[in-house]
């Protein structure tokens, strides 16, 4: 047991040490950590690795999923929902099946079946892409579109795996697959949505934000598990309950509830992700003495494994080209349909009734907003190229090698070739993905992103003067305002903050007043993320200094003079 935590300890301290270099040495964290633990496990003396898949594909994958999820941008993830589906869903079952008849014709004594196995082993990606473009100034299109297919590709490869190693070891028609694949999925997301639900509600239930957050570490695996002994797909229930949660968290949650939330999975991904490629790089002695052991060549499989990490680029080439052109073609299509819609509105504008007026500016917004979105954060080649080179293949695709079946033929071999186009892609691709990123010159949007900041803030500036302009606005016992509270708070909303004396001086009313504003404000920022009006940075830059902002409210109205 001692000897269990002292190499806990070890490892924690090896994961924020090579967080804390890898900014000043360029590379990033991950790759650090691989050739750490590639380093570490040919030190003579140090044990062989061999962590079981379950731990990893149920113990963590789970909660970086979930995590990921909550934090996804719902607006991007909305408007790019075709192109994420088919990245996360038709590539990889074109992969697995291209590259189970590669597989089948390279390893001798493998059916399709297997080898397509194999496939949707090597095809999902790895999000630790995102964290280096995101760095690099990407457009947040691309970060999204990536961060979301690496979510929803780690389920699709796995449930693919399932139905072929089931097919490879019974006979199973195509038809039976098909549906063992379909129900597998719906389940999971039915799971999903209801854990998902249940947790956002059961928070806003429990007092503190310790409390809260502490369902929410958990709410990952009250998805997976369900599904999981439902023949069902965890980590498609895992996302599934973090894009819920993630949704409802604003209207539901308090914002200590979700700035403590916010913190505490930002630890928990750190210490995760990092075990995660430590471990990586650690079994590689494991895996190669297995292969030895089984007879098996070991260059033969590492010559292998680069030739199929080259054939899956070549696939996700072939994929994203057309994606691109259609992007382009939806934006033109978009852009033209704007100025008929346009025409609808303002047709509109002399309708008798209001809800239809109404409804109609609502509809030309949105569209509106849309076409500028595809216009000013395009889908061109360059950021195709972008999506190509960070398809990166990571940790999921070593976990999922390790769950085929024991008596798989020639197992440790295909665990080392997915440990080499793994252990390949990461250093091939996130070593170069910077240089490949600036020679194609993506500058990122920085610029259409502060100008959304800037008219998120006057809108919401408008949302507290309509209040303070209002003849019958009253306190909560019916009272009026004084006249000194609402120039206070007047002056508190210009600056966007609070001062002590002004809370002080002007007390309860003071605090009834610029809370109702700062809720008013977070109700109106739902209403135009569900238009789809702004950005979710620009969105979720605004929540959370409305939350700061009530936070330190409540905190100087519980301590007026500063004491504890």
């Amino acid at each position: 047991m001692d000897e269990v935590l002292l190499i806990g300890v070890v490892a924690v301290i090896a994961i924020v040490a090579v967080h804390s270099i890898a900014p000043r040495v360029g590379v990033a964290a991950p790759l650090l950590l691989v050739l750490l633990g590639v380093g570490v496990s040919f030190v003579p003396g140090v044990p062989e690795i061999e962590v079981e898949s379950e731990f990893i594909l149920l113990g963590i994958i789970p909660p970086l999923l979930y995590s990921a999820a909550v934090a996804l941008p719902a607006t991007e993830f909305r408007r790019d929902f075709r192109s994420i589906s088919g990245l996360s869903i038709v590539l990889v079952l074109v992969s697995a099946g291209l590259m189970g008849l590669f597989f089948m014709q390279v390893i001798p004594g493998i059916g399709f079946a297997l080898g397509a196995a194999l496939g949707a082993v090597v095809s999902p990606t790895d999000a630790v892409a995102v964290q280096i473009i995101r760095k690099m100034g990407v457009s947040p299109r691309i970060v999204t579109v990536l961060e979301a297919e690496s979510m929803f590709n780690d389920a699709t490869a796995l449930v693919t795996l399932r139905t072929a190693v089931a097919a490879a070891g019974a006979s199973m028609t195509f038809g039976e697959a098909t549906w063992d694949f379909a129900s597998a999925v719906v389940i999971a997301v039915a799971v999903g949505l209801v854990m998902g639900e249940l947790s956002v509600r059961l928070r806003r239930l429990v007092p503190g934000a310790a409390n809260s957050t502490a369902i929410s570490f958990v709410a990952p695996f009250a998805a997976a598990v369900p599904a999981e002994l439902l023949g069902a797909s965890g980590l498609v229930a895992a996302v599934v309950a973090g894009l819920v949660a993630g949704y409802r968290a604003p209207k539901y949650l308090r914002p200590a509830d979700r700035i403590s939330e916010r913190t505490n999975w930002r630890t928990a991904e750190l210490l995760l992700e990092g075990v995660v490629f430590l471990l990586l790089g650690l079994e590689v002695t494991t895996l190669v003495t297995d292969v030895e052991e089984t007879h098996g060549s070991v260059w033969s499989a590492v010559g292998i494994g680069l030739a199929a990490l080259a054939l899956v680029l070549a696939i996700r080439i072939a994929y994203i080209a057309p994606v691109v052109m259609a992007a382009a073609r939806r934006a033109r299509r978009v852009r033209a349909r704007h100025e008929r819609v346009e025409g609808l509105g303002q047709q509109a504008e002399s309708h008798p009734d209001p809800a239809h007026r109404e409804a109609a500016a609502r509809r030309v917004e949105q569209h509106s907003a849309y076409a500028d979105y595809l216009e000013n954060r395009p889908l061109g080649w360059r950021e195709g190229g972008v999506l190509v080179w960070a398809g990166m293949r990571g940790a999921i695709t070593v976990a999922a090698a390790q769950s085929l079946p024991a008596d798989t033929p020639l197992r440790s071999t295909l665990v080392l070739i997915a440990f080499v186009v793994a252990v390949g892609s990461l250093m091939m691709q996130g070593s170069t993905l910077p240089w490949v990123t600036k020679r194609l010159g993506i500058a990122g949007e920085s610029v259409h992103d502060e100008r959304e900041r800037e008219e998120l803030r006057d809108l919401l500036s408008g949302v507290a003067d309509t209040i303070l302009a209002d003849d019958e606005l009253r306190a909560r016992d019916g009272a009026a305002f004084a006249p000194g509270v609402i120039d206070a708070v007047r002056r508190a909303v210009s600056h966007a903050r609070a001062e002590d004396d002004e809370t002080v001086g002007h007390g309860v009313q003071f605090l009834e007043l610029r809370l109702a504003i700062i809720e008013a404000q977070r109700e109106r920022i739902l209403e135009v993320r569900g238009m789809g009006t702004y950005g979710s940075e620009a969105l979720g830059d605004a929540m959370r200094i409305l939350d700061a902002e009530q936070i330190s409210l409540q905190l100087r109205a519980e301590h007026p003079d500063g004491d504890d």
